[in-house]
């Protein structure tokens, strides 16, 4: 089995975000860096080349692959600015009827910029998650 590519690593959070060139975009991230920090008391890690993680957690799936991923995270896409909400989104559809504009994947929230949504529902939907997966997993 090979190792998964995208791991955490000790680049630079900071020059990451400075690094992304829409000036909107990378206020944003800035915005999301400061909630996921306070939502998750952990510092930002980069994962890979251009994921902004929160914490961490072992999971093993059925197959026995196991490995290491972050609880919450995002990343500038150049299409979207994603969020990594790892419980899965079907959970939280009561929050999401409120979220305001947005497309999903199945953990993935997908935003063209965050005053499409309304900030205290998103921050309420990030703290549910991080919740839920340190009960799943007893994240670190």
């Amino acid at each position: 089995m090979s190792d998964l590519k995208t791991q955490e690593n000790d680049a630079s959070v900071d020059d990451f975000i400075a690094s992304v060139e829409n000036e909107a975009r990378r206020q944003d991230c800035l915005k999301l860096l400061s909630m996921m920090k306070r939502i998750t008391k952990k510092p930002a890690k980069m994962w890979g080349t251009s994921i902004v993680g929160f914490g961490s957690y072992h999971y093993t799936y059925k197959s026995g692959r196991s490995g290491d991923w972050f609880v919450t995270g995002f990343s500038p896409r150049t299409r979207d600015l994603t969020l990594y909400i790892m419980p899965g989104l079907e959970k939280y559809a009561a929050l999401m009827e409120t979220l305001g504009k947005y497309k999903t994947g199945k953990s993935c929230l997908y935003l063209k910029r965050l005053s499409d949504v309304d900030l205290d529902v998103l921050e309420a939907l990030i703290a549910r998650s991080v919740m839920d997966m340190q009960e799943m997993y007893g994240c670190r």
